[in-house]
């Protein structure tokens, strides 16, 4: 089969056929765990073959290659033991399920890389004494999997990498709010891409990078502008995730689009992955992310004892980790690095205008008097899979080149209807981008505003307050009022404690 049959309209079709199969044995946002390790089984089954059928022509003969794979595995990229490879999978009719698991996990065990990666689910599972995917099914499954072929010769890294990510946004429809997890609506990083305009010979890095879209669409934006250039020194990307499922399809991603990556597993923020011989943190040229909005699980110790020295502008509320990111992000570049981040629309505005202290403000100020905040862009509403909020993207660059300057562009209507998610039209990815990279105002879209306008207006950063449109609603959205009112608790029962302290050392008991 040539390569211009499996385009990518059948790709995606058969592919998500193949994900039909079994949604109705398992809950939405499980059954994922199951056809992406299979769709990647196919794909490397199918690549070792074409290899092993180059080094038979090579070496004179099947057995001759057969003998010297066994003994050296770096003959192809990953070495597929007999057992495990496709033909045998598909020719299985009983015990379908202890097959494919054992096959998953021999591949591991002869490919370090994949260990985690591959292996992480049991095709054999039981739920309160049932099968999570009875045997029909997978066999259903494996049927349809095994009608095309995902070889060298049959499918391009981007065509299949392009089906991946459309089974990942069809996977995040039907996910509610764990889509968050592990996918950030392609057109946000592709936006998000354009805005960083990576470089060659740069690194790159993704403190939370779910399924590795942002790194990919780094990737991707890099090989637009220099049409795989081979004198052009190549990216290099590194990602952490916490949630080991998450940090597999990572994995897979990355390598069916063909990247060379470092993804590792654990928490960024609690346990940094990147750092140097002498245990300080890794620094990077862009930095990039969609972490959690507003995430409460980090206590103030975090901060206060930090051993990386990354929280210098303050320490964030309990009630809102958005400024710790930040901050994480931030200690993680290079002296003239650019990070983009995706965080809730409070992230730029919050504590604005209050009487007295807030810490976010706080942070932002310091950010701000720096002169390292470049710009930040209002998304419409209804763009992300676990809200229906606007998110905002906040650019900060340690080499602006315009000087005590900030861009705010608010592309709040500038999206299409969609279902079930409004999203971001080609066109307009290219509007924004051109406004940031032209550093332009736009009448109703853009505003460059002064460091001094920004402290003017307490550092409120949020578009929407220098850039009006027709329609919109200053209303404060409950999510930003809770982070505030739980910020408020806090610094009550701070004074509380610090009062407390003070009667007793006066002796008068309370």
């Amino acid at each position: 089969m040539s390569e211009t049959e499996l385009d990518i309209t059948t790709l995606e079709n058969w592919l998500w056929e193949a994900a039909c199969k079994i949604r109705g044995d398992i809950d939405a946002p499980k059954y994922k765990d199951y056809i992406l390790p299979l769709i990647f089984l196919k794909r490397l089954s199918d690549v070792f073959e074409d290899e092993a059928l180059k080094l038979s022509g090579d070496y004179g003969g099947r057995d001759v290659a057969e003998e010297l794979l066994r003994e050296d595995h770096t003959l192809v990229r990953f070495y597929i033991p007999e057992g495990a490879r496709w033909d045998k999978v598909a020719r299985q009719t009983t015990s379908i399920g202890d097959h494919l698991t054992d096959a998953v996990r021999t591949i591991s065990r002869e490919n370090p890389k994949l260990q985690g990666v591959v292996d992480i689910v049991d095709f054999n599972a039981t739920t309160a004494g049932q099968r999570v995917i009875s045997e029909d099914k997978l066999k259903i499954l494996i049927d349809v999997l095994g009608r095309y072929r995902l070889g060298l010769k049959d499918v391009e890294p981007d065509i299949l990498g392009r089906a991946y990510e459309y089974l990942l946004r069809k996977f995040a429809e039907g996910s509610g709010q764990s889509a968050g997890e592990f996918y950030t609506p392609r057109e946000v990083a592709v936006l998000m891409s354009y805005t960083l305009d990576p470089e060659p010979n740069q690194e790159i890095y993704d403190p939370c990078c779910g399924s590795g879209g942002l790194l990919i669409k780094s990737y991707l934006r890099f090989r637009e502008k220099y049409d795989e250039d081979p004198s052009i020194a190549p990216l290099r990307f590194y990602g952490q995730e916490i949630l080991p499922g998450t940090f597999a399809m990572a994995k897979m991603n990355a390598f069916i689009h063909d990247m060379e990556t470092k993804i590792k597993l654990g928490d960024a923020m609690m346990r940094p992955a990147f750092l140097n011989p002498d245990g300080s943190l890794r620094k990077f040229d862009i930095v990039t992310a969609n972490p959690m909005w507003n995430q409460k699980s980090f206590a103030q110790s975090t901060y206060e004892n930090d051993p990386y020295n990354r929280f210098n502008s303050g320490y964030p509320p309990s009630s809102s980790a958005d400024w710790g990111w930040i901050q994480h992000m931030f200690s993680s570049l290079r002296d003239n690095g650019k990070m983009a981040v995706v965080l809730d629309t409070g992230s730029v505005s919050r504590g604005s205008g209050n009487v007295g202290k807030n810490r976010e403000r706080d942070i932002r100020k310091d950010f701000v008097e720096k002169d390292i905040v470049e710009a930040v862009i209002l998304l419409p509403e209804n763009l992300f899979y676990n809200t229906t909020a606007p998110g905002i993207i906040l650019v900060v660059n340690k080499d602006k080149r315009s000087k005590n300057e900030i861009l705010l562009i608010n592309a709040s209507k500038l999206f299409a209807k969609g279902r079930p998610k409004n999203y971001l039209t080609d066109e307009v990815i290219k509007q924004i981008s051109k406004v940031y990279l032209n550093w332009r105002e736009v009448e109703g879209i853009s505003k460059i505003i002064t460091r001094d306008e920004a402290a003017r207006n307490d550092y409120n950063l949020s578009p929407s307050r220098y850039v009006t449109q027709d329609g919109e609603d200053d209303t404060l959205p409950l999510e930003d009022a809770l982070v505030l009112l739980k910020e408020a608790e806090e610094e009550r029962e701070e004074a509380d404690s610090r009062l407390k302290g003070v009667l007793q050392e006066m002796g008068i008991e309370i």
